[in-house]
């Protein structure tokens, strides 16, 4: 028994070292960039190792009233827009699909799901060229509803989570609403989307964050300064800059983590349930 407890004893401590370990290692270059944002320079090449020689708010000042030839704010603007309505769209389509794929028998149903589980394999930037070639045709370069087209109309490809949570939802709950006369969308409205509430906010989340973040679609199909978001625009940044840069990295990424940690609690259920099928 006392051996037991000591293997036990030692299992922990090993478990909490190399976890320690794992959080230092992903946590260090937050905390270079954090303190990179706040150097007085605004240059890299003054940084004194790994840290800034001297601290400063300039950073985060020149962020937001520094704006002739990096308008942050817009970048800003632009980003909250196309993150939130791909959201919107995006989180409709994947809760529909997934609806539609989970509670319905037709035709051809396992050949999509096998067709659209392959297709989601292959890498989204392998498409680029083909999504440039249509936004030309249909006249929606500069325009920032073509980037809320495309990530809304590539959202339902990751129905597979939404489906799993969808399979979690008793037969019965359906049968004993049909049998007291409900139709279908009746029954989508007033039985599934209350049920569905952690994996609607999983949804929803996830498909905010993707376009909040993403650089190569915006980079490729906005070309006027004015229409930049954020990623676009701090990419521009020249070295000189570098302070900015760290300072608008960390403002762009505060809103997100505040999310994840409010919402933290439906993240936990709705993948979860979504990954086992009952």
């Amino acid at each position: 028994m006392k051996h037991r407890n000591k293997n036990r004893i030692v299992d922990t401590i090993v478990t909490h070292i190399v976890l320690i370990v794992v959080c230092i290692f992903f946590f260090f270059p937050v905390l270079w960039l954090i303190m990179a944002s706040f150097s007085k320079s605004g240059s890299i090449y003054d940084l004194e190792g790994f840290f800034p020689k001297s601290f400063s708010f300039t950073g985060y000042q020149k962020l937001f009233q520094d704006t002739t030839m990096y308008d942050y704010p817009n970048w800003l603007k632009n980003t909250l827009f196309v993150a939130v309505f791909s959201s919107l769209i995006g989180t409709i389509l994947i809760i529909l699909t997934a609806y539609t794929i989970s509670r319905f028998q037709f035709k051809s149903k396992k050949v999509l799901m096998k067709s659209t589980l392959v297709l989601s394999m292959f890498p989204s930037f392998m498409g680029m060229t083909a999504i440039y070639l249509l936004m030309v045709n249909f006249n929606l370069i500069n325009q920032l509803w073509s980037l809320i087209f495309i990530y809304a109309a590539g959202a339902p490809m990751g129905y597979l989570v939404q489906k799993g949570y969808f399979d979690t939802i008793s037969n019965s709950i359906y049968e004993a609403a049909r049998i007291d006369g409900a139709t279908n969308f009746k029954i989508f409205w007033k039985i599934t989307l209350p049920l569905s509430k952690p994996i609607i906010v999983y949804t929803a989340l996830t498909q905010f964050a993707w376009p909040w973040s993403d650089f190569i679609l915006p980079n490729l199909l906005l070309k006027n300064k004015d229409l930049w978001t954020v990623a676009v625009g701090l990419m521009h940044l020249d070295e000189t800059q570098f302070t900015r840069f760290a300072a608008g990295s960390i403002f762009i990424a505060v809103p997100i983590v505040a999310l994840y940690f409010a919402l933290s609690k439906f993240l936990v259920a709705g993948v979860s349930a979504g990954a086992v099928k009952e």
